[in-house]
């Protein structure tokens, strides 16, 4: 992204921001690049990179999921044949 100077003073906050998050920014001066705000240390995880950890954290629940016993079965448990609380 490339800012004008006059336009990252107002934006500087929102603009920290976005570097922490990765983004590089050029500053501009006169429509020259006159500084770079990057970010100090890179980000550990890309919001792509943990979405696709999640995904995989599901997708192995959902392969190892064993089916448990069913609602009929459960009120069966509960119930005598009349209906009534066992």
């Amino acid at each position: 992204m490339e800012i004008s100077v006059s336009d990252a003073k107002a934006k500087l906050t929102n603009l920290i921001a976005r570097a922490e998050a990765g983004e590089e920014i050029v500053v501009t001066r006169h429509g020259q690049a006159a500084a770079r705000i990057v970010p100090a240390a890179k980000p550990k995880l890309t919001v792509a990179e943990r979405r696709a950890i999640l995904q995989e954290i599901v997708a192995s629940a959902q392969r190892n999921m064993t089916p448990g016993p069913s609602y009929r079965e459960l009120m069966d448990d509960m119930y005598d044949e009349n209906g009534l609380p066992k």
